[in-house]
């Protein structure tokens, strides 16, 4: 863990605490429903850590996975996260996700509309 500090114009960073990813169990994202920035790791003790955003709380997440899949091969759990924006697969996992969201929230609000003018017969 990483505390950062600014100075005048001069930001530094200071190594506060280390975690080894073997150690890792498990990473709780608390509230996958919810635009929320709040998740636990769980080590030996339970860490309760919160990110700059909830996109950087599913990055993070996604960087572990990738990572404990490259070199651990180990099985940690990833619970109370939208599975859809873990996996790279997904459309939703691409670095505009937000666009591609707010793009298909307006192609079905389109074709809602397009729907109640429709005349009935």
């Amino acid at each position: 863990m990483v505390k950062h500090v600014r100075v005048d114009r001069e930001e530094k960073y200071e190594i506060v605490e280390k975690w080894f990813l073997k150690d890792l169990e498990m990473i709780d994202g608390k509230e996958a429903d919810t635009d929320n920035p709040y998740f636990d790791m769980h080590f030996h003790k339970v860490y309760n850590l919160e990110a700059y955003s909830c996109a950087s709380k599913y990055t993070f997440a996604r960087t572990l996975s990738k990572l404990n899949e490259m070199y651990l091969k180990k099985d940690f759990k990833i619970v109370n996260f939208d599975d859809t924006y873990l996996n790279d697969d997904s459309i939703w996992s691409s670095n505009n996700r937000d666009c591609l969201v707010l793009m298909r929230i307006c192609f079905y609000a389109s074709n809602l509309l397009c729907l109640s003018l429709c005349p009935l017969s």
